[in-house]
This record gives C-alpha cells, sequence and structure tokens, in this order.
C-alpha cells in the first residue's frame, strides 16, 4: 500500500495504526506511544499531535457504549451487582485503551493528509 499521502486511507490507517504516508510501518512503539518514525518509509513522527482530541472523543463514545450497555444488561437480565463490577470493571478500560488507539492514529493520518500545522500569529 505504498501510496502517496492522497491516496493512503485514513481510516484504514487509524483502524491499523500505521504510517500515514506508506500505510504500512507502525505508528506506535508500544501502548500508545508514538515511534519516532516509520520504520518502512522513514516519515518522521515529529509533526504528529493529536492533543486532546482522541481523548475527548473516546470518552464520549465510551460513555455512551457502557452506560447503554449497563442499562441494557440491568434490564434485560436483571443479574446481581457484581456482575456489572465485574463486566464493566473489565470492558471500559479495554475498550476504552483500544478506542484511544484507533482515534489516536486516524486523528494523526488526517494531520498528516491535510498537512495541518500549529497555528502562527504574525505581525504586519
Amino acid at each position: 500500500m505504498t501510496q502517496d499521502a492522497t491516496h493512503t486511507n485514513v481510516l484504514a490507517c487509524g483502524l491499523r495504526g500505521r504510517c500515514p504516508r506508506c500505510g504500512e510501518g507502525q505508528l506506535f512503539a508500544r501502548g500508545l506511544t508514538l515511534a519516532e518514525k516509520c520504520p518502512r518509509c522513514g516519515l518522521d513522527y515529529g509533526f504528529a499531535d493529536a492533543g486532546d482530541g482522541p481523548a475527548v472523543f473516546a470518552i464520549f463514545i465510551l460513555g455512551f457504549l457502557v452506560l447503554g450497555g449497563a442499562l441494557l444488561v440491568e434490564f434485560r437480565l436483571e443479574p446481581p451487582l457484581w456482575v456489572h463490577l465485574v463486566l464493566w470493571g473489565l470492558l471500559t478500560p479495554l475498550v476504552g485503551f483500544l478506542l484511544l488507539r484507533v482515534l489516536k492514529a486516524t486523528l494523526i493520518a488526517q494531520q498528516y493528509k491535510h498537512k495541518a500545522e500549529q497555528g502562527r500569529v504574525t505581525s504586519d
């Protein structure tokens, strides 16, 4: 999938955690930590700054999923409280981590594709 940035599928790179330029190299060194550069095409990831965007999106999506799931389980199955504690206590961090990883990679791929940079103030 070695293609130009305009042809690389942003969503595919985000879902797979791949380089936004070539679509092949790993974006993350481990967990949510970005690698310094793409091992495949050599793209320096120094430009990548997703900021708080992934966390904000993840909070909203995760809140909707967990609350909806908890309500659905409670009203359909009526389990004891410990079931909720175990189920949502395990699923929430796991889904949160996966969401953060996908959202961070997707926003970085969008940033690369659209050549987004830090705003600058110029004096005339």
